[in-house]
């Protein structure tokens, strides 16, 4: 089954578009995780701590959201011992039925992304792969050389893969507005392309963009000159975006996005001496409320 159908199936069975990041700032876990705030803590004793957190959030929203997105970078930091989390963390994620989004943007020449593409989710010999992800992040500034091998990938391991095509950040404007049509533009007609030969029988492709939802209007706009291409739609949350503004990213019957939040699920605001867990998991059920305003696939 193709990794739209999959992701499809898995939205559908949980009744939201609902993503959870995975982005582990350590001096916001919370202080039950104590080997992350420990300043005597070797680095391995704090990846791990970092690898508690998320192995425990995982197993909160596990039952209520069909996705979740670790962001690498959070993970590399820590060196070997971070990888060996992520590894960790991937592996628990899919044991507990979810869909891996490797929040990865990597990008590059054609060896290099095929190294890429084996890494994060074909596996070299050996791999456990458990610790591989259902789709990875990527980007696409050095064009067709550098999309091929992930497309490839896709074909082989039944895998996805989110192009970049308008982010949720202030500076993304610098250059993904630029020209006419804009680079975003051109970006988002060759996502097309490299979908066409990826559409599973949902009729969405394995081939994905990334579009903020803190760009509503150009949501819109862009939804429509993808209409078979699954969106993933950052800015949801404590980027200020709400559901109105992913309104216009899902196709007929709810289909064709999800929605991430990261913050707003991991370090939600708590009363005085709740724990974390409690007001994680209301977290969760407010954002699966929310969107199920304008979601529509219920």
């Amino acid at each position: 089954m193709s990794y739209a159908d999959r992701l499809q199936d898995a939205i559908q069975a949980k009744g939201t578009p609902a993503l959870v990041g995975l982005d582990p700032f350590l001096d916001r876990i919370p202080e039950d995780f104590a080997g992350v705030h420990d300043p005597n803590a070797t680095v391995a004793e704090r990846a791990s701590a970092m690898g508690d957190f998320l192995c425990a959030v995982v197993d909160v929203v596990a039952d209520r959201v069909p996705a979740v997105k670790p962001q690498s970078a959070f993970f590399e930091v820590l060196g070997a011992a971070g990888v060996a989390q992520w590894e960790r963390v991937v592996r628990h994620a899919r044991r507990a039925g979810l869909i891996v989004v490797g929040d990865v943007k990597r990008g590059d020449i054609g060896s290099t992304a095929a190294a890429y593409a084996e890494a994060f989710l074909t596996g070299a010999r050996g791999v456990d792969p458990e610790t591989l992800c259902d789709a990875v992040t990527v980007n696409p500034l050095l064009g067709d050389d550098s999309i091929t091998p992930f497309l490839e990938a896709c074909t082989q391991a039944s895998a996805g893969i989110y192009i970049l095509v308008r982010t949720s950040n202030p500076g993304g404007a610098q250059f993904q507005l630029q020209g006419q049509p804009t680079l975003t533009e051109h970006i988002a007609d060759a996502v097309v392309a490299w979908g066409e030969g990826l559409i599973g029988a949902s009729g969405l492709s394995s081939v994905g963009a990334v579009v903020g939802a803190t760009h509503p209007a150009e949501l819109a706009s862009l939804r429509a000159r993808m209409p078979r291409t699954p969106l993933l739609l950052p800015g949801y949350g404590a980027q200020g975006a709400g559901a109105a503004e992913v309104a216009s990213g899902f196709l007929e019957g709810g289909r064709g996005a999800l929605v991430n939040s990261s913050r707003g699920i991991l370090y939600p605001a708590r009363d005085e001496g709740e724990d974390w867990r409690t007001a994680t998991s209301r977290a969760v059920d407010r954002m699966r409320a929310d969107l199920g305003a304008v979601w529509g696939g219920a």
